[in-house]
């Protein structure tokens, strides 16, 4: 499984988030036993690289995006101070678009190497709560 965090705006205008996974159609196997997801579309994608001991000041996400992390560790914090932690390999599926935000830095000394892909408001996420298998 693809583990993911999404993190969006609660009814207090306050981040939270919660661990899943992306939706893999188990039992259906592609060329060399892949399993895979549904297609899901997206509008752009764009790359970014943060130097080791990086960090950013709350903040709301500009547009529904995940963020997929290629290098770099990271602590994300909320408002009521809950926090979580992004590795390499992880994705953070970014919906707090207004309210008090969120804030992330760099934990080690690997850069933070990334993709934002952007996904329409009203796109299928493929996201499923709950512990990753």
């Amino acid at each position: 499984m693809i583990r993911c965090v999404r993190i969006w705006t609660g009814a207090d205008s306050n981040s939270v988030f919660e661990e899943g996974s992306i939706a893999l159609h188990a039992g259906e196997h592609g060329e060399r036993g892949d399993i895979f997801s549904e297609v899901m579309q997206a509008a752009s994608i764009s790359w970014r690289e943060t130097a080791s001991g990086g960090a950013f000041a709350a903040h709301n996400a500009p547009a529904r995006q995940f963020v997929l992390t290629l290098s770099g560790t990271l602590e994300f914090r909320c408002a009521d101070g809950a926090t979580f932690i992004i590795r390499p390999g992880d994705l953070l599926l970014a919906e707090d678009t207004t309210g008090s935000g969120h804030s992330w830095r760099l934990i080690g000394e690997a850069p933070w190497r990334r993709a934002y892909v952007i996904v329409g408001e009203h796109a299928r996420t493929l996201f499923i709560k709950g512990e990753p298998s």
